[in-house]
């Protein structure tokens, strides 16, 4: 039995060296991987073209810029209201050395992928107008820091309106929000909801009776609900608020750093604060209650 323990333990002892050298040879492969895995990406990276997008807007000596038609009161037809979005982007391209160049497409804005608009590289290097900085906006473009807050709210032509049973018109407009989310909410409530296909559609309504209550985003419906006197609330969780900014195409980082650049110079100048003075985008203080308290079906 000694002599088989005595054996064992040289056995063991011959086996330690052994389990450290395979050890070392592992420790040694997998770094070499890593290293192998860490020199393909930089080798990737040193192989991708060049970001030329701001050279080509300064040879070019103008910015490319997509809007809607027109959706007040970030882009209007107004000469000398143009839109917050239009006002912005030209000062941005005067600091730059360059000209503004609008480019409008009444097909902007049927979803957050801007070639559902049938908008390309090839027209515009940003795109304005209601962009939403979402998840799902950032799966085909890039955004700069947001400028803006939207989200749903109510337009009534009286305070604290009740949701249970009344027509309720929606118009989503252009910024891609959450409709499925809108849509769930509206059906919780107990509303009957009816879709509407324009601005002038959703006033009209309002005025004459046939809905009790508009929902649309919330930069739009300020403006309704101002331009009429009539009242605006958010409507509340869990739908969001949602940032809005300007897209670019995914890649263009030298542009992208300019124009962010350029509009942290015109905020700490003040002239973002006076333009949004200009067009009257004051924040909404209310948010119109849910059904537990608007229709009275709890405390």
């Amino acid at each position: 039995m000694e002599d088989g323990g005595h054996q064992g333990r040289q056995a063991g002892v011959s086996a330690g060296p052994a389990r450290r050298a395979q050890a070392k040879s592992r420790s040694w492969i997998n770094d070499a991987a890593t290293g192998l895995v860490m020199l393909g990406i930089l080798l990737a990276v040193y192989l991708l073209p060049p970001d030329t997008s701001l050279s080509e807007v300064r040879r070019e000596g103008a910015l490319r810029i997509c809007v809607p038609d027109d959706y007040p009161p970030l882009v209007a037809r107004e000469p000398d209201a143009p839109g917050l979005d239009v006002e912005i982007l030209r000062m941005v391209a005067e600091r730059m050395g360059v000209r503004a160049s609008f480019n409008a497409s009444a097909a902007m804005g049927r979803g957050y992928n801007p070639r559902g608009g049938r908008i390309t590289r090839a027209q515009c290097q940003v795109i304005a107008g209601g962009i939403v900085a979402t998840t799902a906006t950032r799966s085909f473009l890039d955004t700069t820091s947001p400028h803006l807050e939207t989200g749903w709210v109510a337009v009534t032509r009286e305070p604290d309106p009740t949701l249970a049973e009344r027509t309720v018109g929606v118009f989503t407009g252009l910024t891609g929000g959450d409709r499925i989310a809108l849509g769930a909410f509206l059906r919780g409530e107990g509303a009957v909801v009816r879709v509407i296909q324009s601005r002038n559609q959703l006033v009209a309504g309002l005025e004459n009776g046939t809905l009790d209550v508009a929902v649309t985003e919330a930069l739009m419906g300020r403006q309704i609900a101002g331009e009429n006197d009539w009242s605006v609330a958010w409507l509340p969780e869990p739908l969001p608020r949602d940032p809005i900014a300007f897209g670019l195409w995914k890649g263009d980082l030298t542009l992208k750093r300019e124009i962010e650049r350029v509009l942290a110079e015109l905020a700490e100048e003040g002239a973002l604060a006076r333009l949004m003075a200009k067009y009257e985008i004051e924040p909404i203080a209310d948010t119109i209650a849910a059904r537990a308290l608007v229709a009275g079906s709890g405390p």
